[in-house]
C-alpha cells in the first residue's frame, strides 16, 4: 500500500550547523566542520530569525528561531532531477532511453552574494476576511552556483512576523534549461516531538478525519486514519498533507504549507519519526516524475507560519501574499454568494442524480431517454426546483445549486468512463429556460452544477460550449467535481498536469464571468488572491461526510489552521435534521453537531461562498434559528480571533462589510429583475463552536464601538443539548449591549453560539 522514501538529514550536517555562532542542536558529533553562514534575516518585528548556511559538502541549509526559541533546525534546500541517457535505435535514430542516475541540484554548491530587501504593502482584496490587507515582509535572495555543472539556483526567502515563506527559482541556463524533477528534497526539522493536527498523506483526497497526536505516533495510527475514497493513493506510513499545524510542549504554534501551487505538483510531508525531520514529497505524474520544468521557472513558496498565539495563525494572510495581485483588470461581476441547493436530499440518499434506472449502460447521443422510465427519484426535476427557488427566494439567497440536471448519471461512477458528461443536455424532467426564466423572475440564479467523474480530457472537451450554455441562461456560477480515478488514467488529483487543468478551468471561467468551486481538485494555496473567481474549493471533508457516518465533532476546529489557510471552502453547513434516518430510513448516519454549533460555521468557517445545505421543510421547523442564516452576511470588512485552540475551540467576530451591492439576475436578455442587498451598518457577527467537550467562555464585546449602543440576538445551545443525544435544541435571546459587555457563553458537547450584534440607531 506504500512506498517508503525518507531522505535524511545527517547528524554531521546538524553538528555542523550547531557549531556556527546562533545556531542551536541538541546532537552529539565528532570532527565535523562548521557550516559557512551565508545570509541572516530578521522579520519586521525582529521576533523571527533566519540563518542560511552550506555544509562542508555545499548543501545549502537553513534554520528559524522565533524569540530565540528553535522552530525549524538546520534542513537542507535542494532538489533530486532526473537523470537521462542517450540511446541509439536500429535506424541509427537518437531518441531518449529509460533514465539514467539521478542529477544532483542539492550539493556541491558555493553562494554568491546575497541580496536583501524590504516590501510593505497595503492592498484590498476582491472579497476576504477583511476590507485591507498589509502585506509586509524582509525579503533575501540567496544566489547559489553548482561548481561542477555551473547550474544556478536562487532560493528567495521572505520573513514575515508570523512566519517564513521560501521558494527555488532557476534563471535561464545553458547547464539547465529543460529539466524533470525526481523529487524535491526540501526539509523540515522540528525541534521535538510535537502533537500534529494530520490527515495521510495522499495523492487524490484530503477527505479525511484529523488526527491529533504526536509526531512519533503517526506512524502506529496510519492504517486507521486511512479510510476509504472514491480515489486514494496514500504514500507513506509517515506522509502527512500540508496544511500541517503543530504544537510544541512549550506552547509554539507551528504550521507547514505552500502558497502559490502554479506549474507543479502538489508538496507533502514525509516524516523521519526518529529524528523529527519532514522531508518534501512531491505528487507523481503516471511515470512517477514529479514536475517538468523550463526555465526560466520558479517552485511554489514552502511556507513556515509560527506564533506563541493561536489566534495569529488564524489571522495570517501570508499565504495571500505569497501570490501574485489580482490577473483581472474588471472585477465588477466576482460577487460572494449565498445559497442553497437541490443537494442534501441526494446526499443523503432520499433522492437521486439519476432520472432512471433502465439503463446499466448510458451512451451519450444515443440513448433513449424520451422513451425511459422515470424512477420516480430524481431530485433536480421542475416541480422540486420550482420548490426550492420559491424557498430560497423568498428568504433572500442569491442562488439555488441544482445537481444532478444533466445526462449521463445512471454510470457515471467507476466505470473509468471517457464520454461520460455533456455538460449541455438536461433530462427530460429538467426544462433549463423555463427554470432559470423562473428563478430570474424571482430575483435569484441557479447555480450550474459540472460533475466530470475525473475524465478531465472529456471535461476540457466541453468546456467551451458548457460555459457558452451558462452564459445563454445567465448562471454566473459553477460548482465542478472531480470524483473518482482521473483520466487520463495513471494521473493523481494532485500532480502537475491536473493542477494545471484546474487553473486552466478558472482562468477559461474568467472569460465568460463565471465563478468556479471545485470540488475534489488540489487543495488552495491562495490563488484566490491572483484569480478571485476561484471563490471556493472543497478540498477536505465537507458537510457530506456527516451523512456518510459522521465526522468527529473537533474537525470545524482544525479546519480553520489547516484546510482554510490556503483559501475559503464550500463546507456546505446549516443541517437543521441531526438524524439523517428521518430523510431516509436506511441511512443511520448522525451529524455530529448541534442547531447553534451549524450557526456558528457562518462565522468560523469563512467562505464567500456561503451555503444553506438542508432542505427547506427542516428551516420551515425551526424559522426563528433560520433568521441567522438569513441575517448573516458573505463579505467582511474586518475579523477579530477571539479564542483559539486547535482541536478544541475557536471564537471568531467578524464586522459586515457596509456596501449596498445590486446584483442583475439577468439573465438571458429581457429580465430587469435586480435583487439589492445590504448590511447594517456597523453590524458585527460572532461564532464559537467545540469539539467533543462542553465548554465554558467569557466573550467580551470590546471590539465594539466605545460609546455605541447595540442590539444583540444570542443563539445557544440550551441546558440538555448534546451533539449526540439531542443536537435540535437551542436557545435564542436578546439583549442590549456595548463594547463593555462581558457575555458568558455556554457550548454543549459538539455544540457552539452564534450572535448577530446590530448598531441602535
Amino acid at each position: 500500500m506504500f512506498k517508503m522514501k525518507n531522505i535524511l538529514i545527517s547528524i554531521g550536517m546538524i553538528a555542523a550547523f550547531a557549531a556556527t555562532d546562533g545556531f542551536v542542536a541538541d546532537v552529539s558529533a565528532q570532527d565535523s566542520k562548521p557550516a559557512q553562514v551565508t545570509a541572516q534575516l530578521r522579520s519586521p518585528d525582529g521576533n523571527l530569525f533566519l540563518k542560511v548556511a552550506l555544509s562542508e559538502n555545499g548543501e545549502p541549509l537553513y534554520s528559524l528561531d522565533y524569540k530565540g526559541r528553535a522552530v525549524v533546525l538546520p534542513s537542507r534546500l535542494g532538489l533530486e532531477l532526473r537523470g537521462e541517457i542517450r540511446t541509439l535505435n536500429f535506424n541509427g535514430v537518437g531518441k531518449l532511453s529509460e533514465p539514467g542516475a539521478p542529477v544532483s541540484l542539492y550539493d556541491g554548491f558555493s553562494s554568491g552574494v546575497p541580496e536583501t530587501s524590504e516590501f510593505d504593502e497595503t492592498w484590498k482584496p476582491v472579497w476576504g476576511e477583511e476590507e485591507y490587507i498589509r502585506n509586509r515582509y524582509n525579503e533575501l535572495a540567496v544566489p547559489f552556483v553548482q561548481d561542477a555543472s555551473g547550474r544556478k539556483m536562487i532560493v528567495r526567502f521572505r520573513l514575515f512576523d508570523e512566519g517564513l515563506g521560501f521558494r527555488y527559482e532557476f534563471p535561464v541556463q545553458e547547464s539547465l534549461n529543460y529539466f524533470v524533477i525526481k523529487e524535491e528534497l526540501t526539509q523540515f526539522a522540528m525541534a521535538g516531538d510535537h502533537k500534529a493536527f494530520w490527515i495521510p498523506g495522499d495523492y487524490d483526497t484530503q477527505e479525511y478525519d484529523y488526527v491529533e497526536s504526536r509526531l512519533s505516533e503517526i506512524r502506529s495510527l496510519m492504517e486507521s486514519a486511512v479510510t476509504p475514497n472514491s480515489s486514494q493513493t496514500p504514500f507513506s506510513p509517515t506522509g502527512v498533507q500540508t496544511s500541517l499545524q503543530m504544537k510544541t510542549d512549550d506552547g509554539l504554534y507551528i504550521n507547514i504549507h505552500e502558497a502559490a501551487l502554479v506549474d507543479y505538483s502538489c508538496m507533502h510531508l514525509d516524516l523521519d519519526d526518529s529524528n523529527f525531520v519532514f522531508t518534501s514529497h512531491l505528487t507523481p505524474d503516471a511515470q512517477g516524475w514529479k514536475g517538468y520544468m523550463q526555465t526560466p521557472c520558479k517552485t511554489p513558496w514552502r511556507t513556515v507560519m509560527v506564533s506563541d498565539d493561536a489566534r495569529d495563525i488564524l489571522a495570517s494572510r501570508m499565504i495571500l501574499n505569497l501570490n501574485e495581485p489580482c490577473a483581472y483588470d474588471d472585477v465588477s461581476w466576482i460577487k460572494p454568494v449565498k445559497y442553497m441547493g437541490v443537494w442534501w436530499e441526494m446526499i443523503t440518499g432520499k433522492g437521486e442524480w439519476a432520472y432512471t434506472h433502465d439503463f446499466p449502460s448510458v451512451r451519450l447521443g444515443e440513448t433513449d431517454y424520451v422513451s425511459a422510465t422515470p424512477s420516480g427519484k430524481h431530485s433536480a426535476n421542475n416541480e422540486n426546483v420550482r420548490r426550492y427557488i420559491d424557498f430560497a427566494a423568498e428568504h433572500g439567497f442569491d442562488q439555488l445549486l441544482v445537481e444532478g440536471w444533466n445526462v449521463g448519471w445512471e454510470d457515471w461512477f467507476g466505470q473509468s468512463k471517457d464520454y461520460v458528461f455533456d455538460f449541455v443536455t438536461p433530462y427530460p424532467d429538467f426544462d433549463i429556460k423555463a427554470l432559470n426564466d423562473y428563478a430570474h423572475s424571482k430575483g435569484i440564479r441557479l447555480m450550474m452544477h459540472h460533475e466530470t467523474s475525473s475524465s478531465v480530457r472529456n471535461y476540457e472537451r466541453h468546456l467551451e460550449d458548457a460555459y457558452s450554455l451558462m452564459e445563454k441562461y445567465g448562471y454566473n456560477s459553477v460548482k465542478s467535481g472531480y470524483v473518482g480515478n482521473i483520466i487520463p488514467r495513471g494521473e493523481h488529483h494532485y500532480g502537475q498536469w491536473m493542477n494545471n487543468h484546474y487553473l486552466y478551468a478558472v482562468k477559461k471561467a474568467a472569460e465568460h464571468h463565471i465563478m468556479v468551486n471545485a470540488h475534489e481538485a488540489v487543495r488552495p494555496t491562495g490563488l484566490c488572491r491572483t484569480y478571485p473567481n476561484l471563490i471556493g474549493n472543497e478540498s477536505a471533508r465537507g458537510t457530506e461526510y456527516q451523512a456518510f457516518g459522521g465526522t468527529k465533532p473537533h474537525h470545524v476546529t482544525i479546519l480553520p489552521f489547516t484546510r482554510l489557510q490556503g483559501g475559503p471552502m464550500d463546507y456546505t453547513p446549516g443541517i437543521f435534521m441531526m438524524d439523517v434516518s428521518k430523510i431516509n430510513p436506511a441511512n443511520d448516519s448522525h451529524v455530529n453537531s448541534t442547531i447553534a454549533g451549524q450557526l456558528a460555521l457562518y462565522v468560523t468557517l469563512y467562505s464567500p461562498l456561503q451555503m444553506a445545505a438542508d432542505m427547506p421543510e427542516h428551516y420551515q421547523a425551526h424559522m426563528d434559528a433560520f433568521q441567522f442564516i438569513k441575517d448573516v452576511p458573505v463579505e467582511w470588512s474586518e475579523s477579530r480571533y477571539l479564542y483559539a485552540e486547535p482541536g478544541d475551540y475557536i471564537v471568531i467576530a467578524r464586522k459586515a462589510k457596509t456596501s449596498d451591492k445590486a446584483d442583475s439576475a439577468a439573465q438571458d436578455g429581457n429580465s430587469e429583475s435586480v435583487r439589492v442587498t445590504s448590511a447594517e451598518d456597523g453590524a458585527w457577527y460572532v461564532g464559537g463552536v467545540t469539539d467533543g467537550n462542553a465548554r465554558s467562555l467569557e466573550v467580551s464585546l470590546d471590539f465594539l464601538e466605545p460609546g455605541r449602543k447595540y442590539f444583540a440576538r444570542i443563539y445557544s445551545d440550551a441546558q440538555d443539548t448534546d451533539y449526540q443525544t439531542n443536537p435540535e435544541t437551542y436557545t435564542i435571546s436578546e439583549k442590549k449591549v456595548t463594547s463593555r459587555t462581558v457575555l458568558k457563553m455556554k457550548m454543549a458537547r459538539g455544540g457552539g453560539f452564534a450572535i448577530s450584534i446590530v448598531p441602535q440607531q
